[in-house]
């Protein structure tokens, strides 16, 4: 069933096949990459695509294409091997691949075990899941997608299927599937924090006591602290925990600006390098323009919009500033 195989301990690999129509998959894999601005290098017969710290390189040979993957674990190999075969079902290419994980959970999905919810703060609850693979979401990414089944039904996980796409459960048994940071990790034990608020599914969940209920934890992604000197962070309470975490990994000057109660910042309110604000957005024009380092923004999908209009207003692209909708 899975029998990818290794190179060597910092490298995985599959290869595939396709017997017909290997320019138009070509075409399609160039198109992806300018899609995702990430780096194609294309020659005469041959595309190299390179994401995630992994390689696709397709060489045609007049109608066929072989494709090699390689990858520096097996989570990002199936992941690529997935977007790939995606890919080219979108474009009615059919892909012969020398290894799939058919039957294998999703790419990054952990099945953990509810340990505990505690009140963290009076806007926050705090989440501890647990799994023998829990410490590799502590690098890769800051967060995570939490998979939660429907009430009253037995969970059906998204799975890889006989051409090495993830397919996921729908109708009766889909799943609520929102994204969240990881706040803390240590041994076999995640934590992670949602905030309450009327009418979160997931809030609800929380506080229905699910002690010992098995959920889906899928990742890490998302990025992590981004690199630029000095940062600017600006958020509201559903970005508290994700701007938490870069306040603890950031190397240099930080100046970060959240709209939260003061009694949910907790160790953070003593923290110099946070302000408290009514408006995130009139912080953020409060800024200086010519900075030269990164602003991260997250917040009301509304907000977002404003704050990335503001941004690229002031001539910044995205490899200087990331605007994110985290509710909407």
């Amino acid at each position: 069933m899975d029998k990818i195989t290794a190179d060597t301990p910092a490298s995985l690999q599959t290869r595939g096949h396709i017997a017909t129509e290997g320019q138009r998959a070509i075409d399609a894999l160039k198109q992806r990459a300018a899609e995702w601005d990430v780096p194609c290098d294309i020659s005469e017969n041959v595309a190299i695509f390179c994401v995630w710290n992994c390689e696709a390189r397709l060489t045609r040979q007049d109608e066929t294409v072989d494709i090699a993957l390689t990858a520096p674990d097996r989570r990002l190999l199936l992941t690529l091997q997935g977007s790939l075969a995606d890919l080219f079902e979108e474009q009615k290419l059919t892909v012969s691949w020398d290894d799939v994980a058919e039957g294998a959970l999703a790419p990054g999905l952990s099945l953990m075990r509810v340990r505990s919810v505690c009140r963290r703060s009076p806007g926050f609850l705090r989440v501890s899941v647990e799994a023998d693979d829990a410490a590799r979401f502590s690098r890769g990414g800051l967060h995570f997608r939490l998979l939660l089944p429907p009430k009253n039904r037995k969970p059906v996980w998204p799975r890889i299927n006989a051409s090495g796409r993830t397919i996921w459960p729908d109708g009766d048994d889909t799943l609520h599937k929102p994204v969240y940071t990881t706040v803390k990790q240590a041994g076999t034990v995640l934590d992670f924090d949602i905030f309450r608020h009327a009418g979160s599914p997931t809030s609800d969940w929380a506080e229905s006591e699910p002690i010992g209920q098995t959920v889906g934890i899928m990742g890490p992604g998302g990025g992590s602290c981004p690199p630029g000197q000095p940062l600017y962070l600006f958020g509201d309470e559903t970005a508290l925990p994700a701007i938490s975490r870069m306040l603890s990994l950031a190397e240099g000057p930080v100046h970060a600006f959240v709209r939260s109660a003061p009694e949910d910042l907790c160790e953070l309110l003593d923290d110099p390098r946070v302000s408290r604000v009514d408006d995130l957005l009139a912080a953020l024009e409060a800024t200086p323009s010519d900075h030269g380092g990164f602003t991260w923004f997250a917040a009301h999908a509304e907000a977002a919009r404003k704050a990335r209009l503001l941004l690229s207003g002031r001539g910044l692209t995205k490899r200087d500033f990331t605007a994110a909708a985290y509710w909407s």
